[in-house]
């Protein structure tokens, strides 16, 4: 068994309190405090850092990470994918859509063929793979929030439009033997991807391409920190990646944009030798 983890423990602790709050309001209980407000949770969320150069060279010379959350920059990314097309042609489209668009493991998985289309460059998220253990099972996105219209951009479009032709080539080769999942990314024989095999071979590929290492779901996040760092309005951003508000959108990525940090603090020295020029 694996140790509750401080994202679930926030969401124990959130149902107890939703829970006795309503015992408190229907005089089940009595009291006027709700004890579960009183219990203190560790931080859920840790904050992504990014592997700037200075700390990749940390990282080989001591194979330190620094931090539980970390993401690429794009160059690194780069590096990544263009390995993967190589080494793993089969996995190559998924990783890409979840490096470029930043679905969940889940929802990635999960896509539903029916809900692709390349024509208009756009895809709905409805359906997700989760695990209990090992064994899956298919259900809608845990919020609705997470139902979703993603729009591709012309790159994606185009690698997804490649592996539509190849997944055909794929069934017409295994005849009667295709199962028909009704999912957009399949395995070369046309079974699901499961969500632990995905997680595992994107461990190897980083580990064999020599990359400072990430967690699968950290494409996630780097996918929020390239579009944030680009410009991208955070709405756009939040409701991309089936945030619920804008609120958790920016307190988990903000701190990693230095764009537009950098463009603050110039604003304030220009403002000051603007000033100091006026009374001189």
């Amino acid at each position: 068994m694996r140790p509750t983890g401080p994202a679930t423990i926030a969401r124990i602790r959130a149902t107890l309190r939703k829970a006795f709050n309503d015992a408190l309001a229907r005089e089940v209980v009595s009291g006027v405090t709700n004890p579960a407000t009183l219990v203190k949770t560790p931080n859920a969320r840790a904050k992504p850092i990014v592997w700037e150069p200075e700390r990749v060279a940390r990282w080989k010379a001591t194979g330190k990470v620094p931090g539980p959350v970390m993401v690429w920059t794009d160059d690194l990314l780069i590096q990544f994918l263009d390995y993967a097309a190589e080494h793993a042609p089969d996995l190559h489209p998924l990783l890409h859509f979840m490096a470029y668009r930043g679905p969940r493991r889940g929802e990635a998985c999960g896509l539903l063929d029916a809900e692709v289309r390349l024509a208009k460059g756009e895809v709905s998220i409805v359906n997700q793979i989760a695990t209990h253990g090992y064994e899956t099972h298919q259900k809608r996105p845990k919020s609705h929030a997470g139902n979703r219209e993603v729009i591709l951009d012309p790159d994606t479009v185009a690698v997804l439009t490649a592996y539509k032709a190849r997944r055909a080539a794929w069934r017409l080769a295994a005849g009667k033997d295709w199962p028909d999942t009704g999912l957009f990314f399949v395995r070369p024989d046309g079974r699901p991807w499961h969500p632990n095999s995905v997680t595992q071979r994107f461990r190897r590929l980083v580990k064999q391409a020599g990359l400072p290492p990430i967690r699968l779901h950290d494409l996630r996040h780097g996918a929020a920190t390239l579009a944030l760092d680009a410009g991208v309005d955070i709405k756009v951003v939040s409701d991309q990646l089936g945030h619920s508000t804008t609120t958790l959108t920016r307190d988990t990525y903000q701190s990693v944009v230095k764009r537009l940090h950098h463009e603050a603090a110039t604003a304030v020295a220009d403002r000051i030798k603007n000033k100091r020029r006026r009374t001189a």
